[in-house]
């Protein structure tokens, strides 16, 4: 029987709530599927931070670096800078894991209304490839003399060739899994250095895949397309930080941003890949068992299929979408039900 090693961060917040749900979840459909999870908990995070100074131990990624995957919840707590979180500890492990792709399904489940009246499951389902080691959050940057009238900052985006044509070829070769469409969102007529050399470098990759269907798109546009006419994508194709706005805009039309899962992904395996719900710690419903649960349920089918256990990551998914069919949903979205209520009916449903 095939053992996988998990490291498990509820990280802060409502974290404490959904990821032990996933675990539960994770735990179910191994036993059905003939393999088995062993996972290690780890109390990283704002409130790790708190007693110790820093968001992870000193040999953090060390230790972490022995998993198969990572499963994780969402750091950040009120009394703690917002700027750490992400130097800290997501950031900090996306790149010492090579975990270049960000990847981000939006897909309107089962007996869920879209805020996009019109707009059924058949138009709204896709998915954001975000670049997500690179771009504009490199924190390449600084501030100078910021209390003096001549003070300024800086922040320097950064775009290789190596990591614009490794974000472009996953991109693809998911298309040629899908609808065989790829949607380069760019901001190439005002970011006339950097995103021109990424759109010109996705256009060289764009020519060795000449079976699936390839477009640029302004940001602006693709902004206006998601609402309007989310049925124009297949795969979306983007820069670290316009990935992070759009995804959330992906969330928001899928109903609310409890429902959108991601993976942070290092798809050749030399590293672990990290698994999250794309929204945050919430810490203001943190403690009373309203969290929507079913990102971080799907970022575990994402998990399991990174890990090859296609079939039950499929059975999530689709556990899932029995659970929101049959009206089981929680407050974010018009329900009554509790975290561990939704947890239990996706289980039920498995």
């Amino acid at each position: 029987m095939k053992k996988y090693q998990i490291a498990v961060v509820n990280g802060d917040g409502i974290g404490h709530e959904i990821v032990p749900m996933a675990e539960q979840v994770l735990q179910a459909v191994a036993a059905k599927h003939d393999f088995s999870v062993e996972s290690t908990t780890f109390p990283f995070g704002a409130g790790y931070y708190l007693e110790h100074g820093d968001f992870m131990a000193p040999d953090g990624l060390e230790i972490l670096k022995g998993f198969d995957a990572i499963l994780f919840g969402a750091v950040g707590l009120p009394a703690v800078d917002d700027t750490l979180p992400f130097k800290l500890f997501t950031n900090k492990v996306r790149t010492a894991f090579k975990q270049y792709v960000n990847y981000r399904p939006v897909k309107l489940l089962d007996g869920v209304k879209s805020p996009l009246g019109t707009k059924t499951q058949k138009d709204i389902d896709f998915v954001v490839v975000r670049e997500n080691n690179e771009g504009e959050f490199v924190q390449n940057g600084r501030q100078m003399y910021p209390d003096e009238p001549f003070g300024f900052a800086t922040d320097t985006s950064l775009f290789t060739r190596v990591g614009v044509e490794r974000i472009a070829h996953y991109s693809f070769k998911l298309a040629r899994k899908r609808r065989k469409k790829v949607t380069n969102v760019t901001k190439s007529n005002t970011m006339i250095n950097t995103l021109a050399y990424w759109d010109r470098v996705i256009g060289e990759v764009a020519e060795q895949y000449p079976d699936v269907e390839y477009h640029k798109m302004y940001i602006d546009a693709a902004t206006a397309n998601f609402v309007l006419h989310p049925e124009y994508f297949d795969v979306v194709l983007t820069t670290n930080m316009l990935g992070d706005i759009l995804s959330d805009l992906g969330g928001a039309i899928m109903g609310s941003l409890g429902f959108g899962p991601s993976g942070n992904l290092n798809p050749e395996n030399t590293f672990p890949s990290m698994f999250e719900p794309i929204h945050g710690s919430a810490p203001d419903i943190a403690g009373r068992g309203v969290a929507n649960p079913i990102g971080q349920i799907w970022s575990v089918a994402i998990m399991l299929d990174h890990l090859g256990e296609e079939q039950a990551a499929t059975a999530i998914v689709k556990a899932i979408n029995r659970t929101t069919a049959a009206g089981i949903l929680t407050k974010d979205v018009g329900g009554s039900y509790s975290t561990q209520d939704i947890a239990r009916a996706i289980i039920e449903n498995l």
